[in-house]
């Protein structure tokens, strides 16, 4: 078997191939990241083996959940094909279909109102219309960029990522409120959320100030991160519609499995609807 050895430069040439793949760049920080944890375990010759990748792996499933672990054998999987190390593969760990969310990181309609509140108070007008816009339109936090002054005229955002395309309507009363933002903060043009140097804001910026705002809004900090308030939306949307495929292609998902995973009850909700037939006398 050909000796496989783990060097910088193929780890950096892979990156450029998934920027010529059109992958997100959080998505290629996040696979180099994960490349460089594995690295950092290999012996001195840095020589890479089946047998090394598995007892990675098996340390990984002692650690972390299964959606954890499996996204880091991605990025390592994804290096090993574009190098021809097939037989470094390792295969994903199985994971159960789960039946129901948690609820200690499920974020409610309520809660997400006294964020808000919380934010309001604290004159972090930049965090407290940034929540609007998530939770009222499903966006990835990294959509956010495509949200500018210009799309607040005409109403939608249109967003491009990973090589899909896909229109994100915002409500009058949004554009509105976020073009009075914008006015205040003196921007006439770009992105409406930006730092102070102007860069588009980020999901590190963006959780940070999330995080220290859930304590003053009595939440708990499990449920207050970006992605959350897209669960938010999407929970909302369809308790009033029930349509899967519509939510579906609101979110920008390719499948409906997807969408169901962010509809799911929780245990609690379900023995209630159960306790409710009355089939026990």
């Amino acid at each position: 078997m050909k000796r496989r050895v783990m060097r910088q430069e193929d780890v950096a040439e892979f990156c450029r191939y998934l920027q010529g793949e059109e992958r997100s760049q959080g998505t290629i920080e996040t696979y180099r990241r994960e490349i460089r944890a594995f690295a950092a375990t290999l012996p001195e010759n840095r020589v890479v083996t089946k047998e090394v990748v598995v007892a990675w792996k098996e340390t990984l499933a002692k650690r972390y959940a299964v959606s954890t672990v499996n996204g880091k054998l991605a990025a390592l999987n994804g290096l090993f094909s574009f190098l021809g190390w097939r037989e470094c593969r390792v295969k994903p760990l199985r994971r159960q279909r789960e039946l129901f969310r948690d609820k200690g990181r499920e974020l409610d309609k309520g809660e997400y109102l006294r964020l808000l509140a919380a934010a309001k108070r604290r004159e972090n007008w930049r965090l407290y219309y940034l929540m609007e816009t998530l939770a009222s339109t499903g966006m990835r936090v990294s959509e956010l960029r495509f949200v500018t002054v210009q799309a607040l005229a005409a109403g939608r955002v249109r967003v491009d990522c990973k090589g899909k395309h896909r229109t994100i309507f915002l409500t009058a009363k949004l554009c509105r409120a976020l073009g009075n933002y914008c006015r205040r903060q003196r921007r006439t043009s770009g992105p409406v959320f930006v730092t102070r140097t102007g860069r588009p804001v980020d999901r590190s910026n963006i959780w940070r100030e999330m995080r220290a705002l859930s304590t003053q809004a009595g939440v708990g900090e499990r449920k207050v991160f970006p992605h959350n308030f897209r669960h938010l939306f999407a929970r909302a949307f369809y308790s009033l519609e029930k349509d899967m495929a519509k939510l579906a292609d609101l979110l920008g998902h390719a499948s409906v499995e997807t969408t169901r995973i962010y509809i799911m009850e929780s245990g609690a909700e379900h023995k209630r609807q159960v306790e409710r037939l009355g089939l026990v006398i």
